[in-house]
């Protein structure tokens, strides 16, 4: 639900988005209805949620053939691990051509495929875990990922064959070779020696029972599957996806910071509630929706920029100074910014994680510094001068050398009388005298209710007293 609103809002701030997808001119039911999902780019959020939209929509065209066209050096475990199940899950057969790569997460994906198909000079494995660095991670990552593709290898089925009284079980794909992909220790006679990680070509593939054949087209892949009259359906991105991925570009994410930052600076600025807030709020929701749709930005990191923004608040209109709320709300604000930026919903403190974070909060908070010193400026060019704003803003100075002030003065004439406080002073409350209310400060520190004081002198709207000495 909180999904849809998200498209719903984005379709209606980019209206000019073609969200039309490609149909099949042929509604020849006697041809073979074959549809075609391209996996070109880093297995992450975008791809799994593409390709649950690729599934549904092959469903419903009631498809014969599922055809992963790949191309990928890998990406994000957790995702593969996703779009693995949904192939293993899926009705329809899912057939896989790789045109080039299926390395790491890709080969995983390629495995769980009813059938592999090659390019020539394509290859497929090296699916070792590595951080954003090309290091290996620890053990306990390259345990689970042997476990995955050994289950996903397994999922093709046996046969078990009696020879000379001895039970042999001959897989279709040996679980020990997908192993082999990724844990360089596995030793297979004839196939991959120890200390190296498995990548087969496609005539190796094919010996070892990890590709069904070579072919230089998907027309050709068609062809050796024996389909001759076919209708092909191409899944293509919709117009939101676009958008999301437009609106995750770097740049933009900084300008739209930028904008919540303005946003908040000018309102500061101004009396009442006006524009510049609403530009905050839409600088907000541009900046963390595409993060949410994505998988990026939890509700808890959305929630922790609220607060944020909640405690700087407090910190300007109730209390006094620059303190604990003020400092604390600054915090909360780039942590909640820079967290919706890197994938951390299993974060932890490993190197890996803490250079994707220490990115994150640079970028934030470059962002911020440049907002607040253009609004600055901008300020400064919009209600300076004579231009259209500047004769929005009153210009003349009153000094008070020439008789110029800013508040009432009648008050002074209370300095030296006596009343009593009508309020608790804290220091700050209400004093009553001459049966008048007046705001006061106590020099005293705390003077409870009903106690006599003395008015001392009157300064920036406010009479300053203490404790009567008949007290």
């Amino acid at each position: 639900m909180k999904t849809n609103i998200l498209y719903l809002f984005l379709l209606f701030i980019f209206p000019f988005v073609s969200f039309s997808q490609e149909t099949s001119d042929s509604l020849d039911i006697s041809k073979t209805k074959v549809y075609k999902f391209d996996i070109k780019r880093d297995i992450g959020p975008p791809i799994w949620r593409q390709t649950k939209d690729a599934f549904s929509e092959a469903k419903e065209w009631n498809a014969d053939i599922f055809l992963i066209h790949m191309n990928t050096y890998g990406g994000m475990v957790v995702h593969a691990d996703s779009i693995r199940t949904a192939i293993l899950n899926s009705e329809i057969p899912v057939y896989v051509y790789i045109d080039n790569n299926a390395a790491s997460a890709g080969a995983l994906i390629s495995i769980a495929c009813d059938g592999i198909y090659m390019r020539t000079g394509a290859n497929i494995g090296a699916a070792t875990v590595v951080n954003q660095t090309g290091e290996a991670m620890p053990d306990k990552y390259q345990s689970y990922m042997r476990s995955t593709m050994r289950a996903t290898a397994e999922s093709h089925g046996k046969d078990t064959l009696i020879q000379n009284g001895d039970t042999i079980i001959k897989w279709k794909r040996d679980p020990l070779i997908a192993e082999a992909m990724v844990d360089p220790r596995t030793y297979i006679e004839n196939v991959i020696d120890t200390g190296k990680v498995l990548t087969f070509t496609p005539n190796e593939a094919i010996k070892n029972g990890y590709c069904e054949g070579i072919a230089n087209s998907v027309e050709e892949v068609l062809k050796q599957l024996h389909i001759k009259e076919y209708i092909i359906k191409k899944y293509e991105p919709s117009g939101i996806e676009k958008v999301v991925d437009f609106m995750l570009n770097p740049m933009l994410q900084g300008l739209f910071i930028m904008l919540i930052v303005g946003g908040i600076y000018f309102e500061l600025q101004s009396p009442g509630i006006g524009f510049p807030l609403l530009a905050a709020i839409i600088g907000a929701f541009l900046y963390f929706s595409p993060l949410y749709l994505e998988g990026l930005a939890a509700n808890w990191e959305i929630i922790l920029f609220i607060i944020g923004v909640a405690l700087l608040g407090v910190e300007i209109f109730v209390i006094p100074g620059f303190g604990v709320a003020g400092i604390s709300g600054i915090v909360f604000i780039i942590s909640g910014l820079s967290l919706s930026l890197i994938d951390n919903v299993n974060f932890n403190f490993e190197p890996r994680h803490i250079k994707a974070l220490l990115g994150a909060i640079l970028m934030v908070t470059f962002s911020m510094l440049a907002s607040i010193i253009i609004s600055i400026n901008l300020s400064k060019r919009l209600f300076a001068g004579s231009g259209f704003l500047g004769r929005l803003a009153l210009q003349t100075e009153g000094k008070i050398e020439e008789g110029f002030i800013g508040v009432d003065m009648s008050p002074k004439r209370l300095v030296g009388q006596k009343g009593f406080c009508g309020t608790d002073l804290r220091p700050s409350g209400k004093v009553i005298i001459n049966d008048e209310i007046y705001d006061a400060k106590s020099e005293d520190g705390f003077i409870n209710k009903g106690t006599e004081v003395l008015v001392l002198r009157y300064e920036t709207g406010q009479v300053y007293v203490m404790k009567s000495d008949n007290e």
